[in-house]
């Protein structure tokens, strides 16, 4: 009891830093993620203004929960399409860079149920899927035996399928219930003509990407200036119908619609389908007003001027 002890630290462990030690978590994610889930919202609130003005044009009562439904699905595929890795999003979306992709999966999968649900209230639950399959075909491709089927790659391949799918997808929605299909038919030219010649105008900023990964977009293949004739032809001719259209009676007259929108169209064109090696902020700004935010400023004007 009374015999005294010696103590030495010569035989204490103590836990190794890189064992037990607290651990910051890991925050360089952060924005590249937001950046993600942020990068289709814009997007998004077009494709549902479009389904929103394709129900005026057809001279119908049009449905909220479709019109949001569409614009859940638009950002749904999207955001998968920029989850996927893909060769030329390396150049094209360098700012994506170390993103968590799990998790705008998830968000793409959650975006896609709520709006596929809200579709699905009008009936309208199998076109929910038309965009998000032909995405999946267009992005990564299915493999049947030996045979990869795939979307990617082909002359204008990509503008097609935009212009297509989105035109199909808008103007199904709103024309669901229409007594004719000749009108339904109009507003799918129109909307896809107008999606061809955006997408082709996008694919002059990610011209450099595109061709290093070999995808054969109009601006790659045929040039700045003969590209540019070509999605003027497509924007004219598309104005054209549009006009007879109206004057015929077979879908409404909406001067919002037809000024604004072929005013924003030339001024695309006009100012940007040009490549540019690195994209300034204010050039991006302009470039989202013009392209994705026409539809926003057509529903704007259309309220303020009441017509």
């Amino acid at each position: 009891m009374g015999e005294k002890t010696s103590f030495s630290l010569d035989n204490v462990r103590f836990p190794k830093n890189n064992q037990n030690s607290y651990h910051f978590p890991d925050i360089s994610s952060l924005w590249p993620t937001l950046h993600l889930l942020n990068s289709s919202t814009l997007v998004s609130i077009s494709g549902a203004l479009r389904i929103y003005l394709a129900f005026l044009l057809l001279q119908l009562q049009f449905n909220i929960l479709s019109c949001i439904g569409g614009g859940l699905v638009v950002y749904s595929v999207y955001t998968l399409d920029r989850a996927l890795d893909s060769e030329e999003d390396a150049v094209n979306r360098s700012e994506l860079t170390g993103a968590r992709r799990d998790i705008a999966l998830f968000a793409s999968v959650l975006t896609f149920l709520i709006g596929a649900y809200f579709l699905f209230l009008d009936g309208l639950l199998l076109l929910a899927f038309l965009p998000l399959v032909t995405g999946f075909l267009y992005s990564k491709g299915i493999k049947v035996g030996t045979h990869h089927l795939k979307l990617k790659g082909g002359l204008g391949v990509k503008n097609l399928v935009v212009g297509i799918t989105w035109g199909a997808f808008i103007a199904g929605i709103a024309g669901w219930y229409a007594e004719s299909i000749l009108p339904v038919f109009a507003v799918f030219l129109y909307f896809g003509c107008k999606l061809f010649v955006n997408s082709s105008v996008y694919d002059f900023k990610d011209l450099k990407g595109d061709a290093l990964a070999g995808i054969k977009t109009l601006p790659v293949s045929l040039g700045e200036q003969k590209t540019r004739d070509i999605l003027l032809g497509i924007h004219l001719f598309s104005h054209s119908l549009l006009s007879i259209l109206i004057m015929s009676g077979l879908i409404a007259y909406e001067p919002m619609v037809l000024v604004y929108s072929f005013i924003a169209g030339i001024v695309c064109i006009d100012r940007f389908a040009a490549p540019v090696e690195k994209e300034s902020k204010n050039r991006l700004y302009k470039r989202l007003f013009v392209v994705d935010g026409e539809s926003s400023m057509v529903v704007g004007l259309r309220a303020i001027m009441g017509v």
